[in-house]
């Protein structure tokens, strides 16, 4: 019997809320949210003192419906006075000439800390004080690390800064709506006309799963003209021609009859044209397993390519579902950045077509010389897609991401837990 999904309470505090920027600006649009937001904003302009004065004055108010035998309404009216007091001040008192900006890094790893930064200018010519910064309303997979930031003064011309952090769980695209700042009002209830700071998009990334070996195939295909701007490896490599010398050449590359013919130092040119190259491919059939393996997948995938980009070989193709991307990270080509903004942004798709997806790695697989397959299940349409592919002579490492035993006809398939995964552990493989 399958393991039963654990309920995710933090999305079901906010299922009615949308996600997605795009979906918040449409509902931001309608007009029951737009007289809904005149009443938020009375909230939102109370302090967390102000907030319990109001608390208080309800209680206050039940208190005091029999005003024959009590004199509480005398309580609630000095607290609803001041409440409405400061709510009417706070509309007088803003922050002329002082700006707020927030800058994030442009992506941050699945659950890991996310540091804000936030600066603040007052470019106008009084000094301010009792500054009070807050931030968006997080979407249901953000927790905020820090309390907000308050800024005591802010002399005219000076600069404040601050940091806040903040931990985000759901891989993908992010978008912050604003921060903000505004001064206190008198008697701290509430505070007054705030300035906004821009908003911020960033990518959260699928974590690198721990892979301390890959065993691959070992073999090289032919790359005619080499790949430009790779890095050599070795000594064996073909002559490209030769050239003047610069500083920094190897001595042994001096080509000693040209120089002597022109009377100007040449040295040799060298291409390597014989490339490990190496495609990985992804399953994203969201039917095939729960939604903690498939995370585990991407990160195995993102593992994978973290290690082979560490070595000999290059990544020249990452597939994820039906979806080829064109890669060359390995040998100082490309960055590791690259594939994990790919792998941040895969939507559970449908079942494998073998024939279909073979097809599309028709023009890439001459020049490699392994495929990496990560499966989610094994079944027939996942073998066959194994066997077209060692059927066109490149050679297939299949890894299967399951909680299950792998059966004994399938000697050359290795399983990798997920919570093995998912733990950080080392994974030869």
């Amino acid at each position: 019997m399958g393991r039963r999904a654990a309920i995710d309470w933090a999305r079901l505090n906010h299922i009615l809320l949308p996600d997605g920027k795009a979906a918040r600006d449409v509902v931001r649009s309608t007009l029951g949210v737009r007289l809904l937001g005149t009443v938020y904003g009375v909230y939102d302009a109370l302090t967390d003192e102000g907030r319990f004065m109001a608390l208080v004055a309800v209680v206050v108010a039940f208190s005091a419906l029999d005003v024959a035998r009590s004199d509480a309404y005398a309580l609630f009216c000095v607290l609803v006075a001041l409440l409405l007091a400061s709510l009417t001040s706070s509309r007088f008192l803003g922050l002329e000439g002082v700006t707020l900006e927030v800058s994030a890094p442009r992506r941050v790893t699945v659950g890991e800390p996310i540091t804000l930064s936030l600066v603040l200018r007052n470019g106008g010519e009084r000094a301010r004080s009792g500054l009070r910064v807050g931030g968006p309303f997080l979407p249901w997979d953000g927790r905020w690390l820090t309390p907000r930031p308050a800024i005591p003064r802010l002399d005219a011309g000076a600069v404040a800064r601050a940091d806040v952090q903040a931990r985000f769980t759901r891989r993908g695209a992010h978008h912050l709506d604003t921060f903000r700042v505004a001064p206190l009002v008198p008697l701290g209830l509430t505070t007054g006309r705030r300035v906004d700071s821009n908003d911020l998009s960033f990518l959260a990334v699928p974590r690198i799963a721990n892979v301390v070996r890959l065993t691959t195939p070992v073999g090289r295909r032919h790359q005619p003209g080499g790949v430009a701007l790779a890095s050599r490896t070795g000594e064996s490599m073909d002559l490209l021609g030769i050239r003047p010398y610069r500083a920094g050449d190897p001595v042994r590359d001096l080509h000693a009859r040209s120089w002597a013919r022109t009377g100007v130092p040449v040295v040799r040119e060298f291409q390597e044209e014989y490339f490990s190259r190496i495609g990985v491919v992804v399953d994203t059939d969201g039917g095939a397993a729960d939604s903690a393996t498939f995370e585990a997948a991407l990160s195995l995938a993102a593992g994978v390519v973290a290690h082979l980009s560490r070595g000999e070989a290059l990544i020249d193709l990452l597939v994820v579902g039906d979806q080829v991307h064109s890669l060359t990270l390995g040998r100082s080509l490309g960055f590791l950045e690259q594939a994990l903004d790919l792998l941040a942004v895969v939507e559970p798709a449908g079942v494998i077509e073998p024939r279909s997806l073979v097809r599309r790695l028709g023009p890439h697989l001459p020049r490699l010389s392994c495929v990496v397959l990560i499966a989610l299940a094994w079944d027939e349409p996942r073998q066959a897609l194994r066997q077209r592919i060692a059927g066109s002579g490149v050679a297939c490492t299949t890894l299967l991401v399951t909680r299950d035993a792998v059966a004994p006809g399938d000697g050359d398939l290795v399983a990798v837990s997920p919570d093995a995964i998912g733990r950080g552990e080392a994974l030869s493989l």
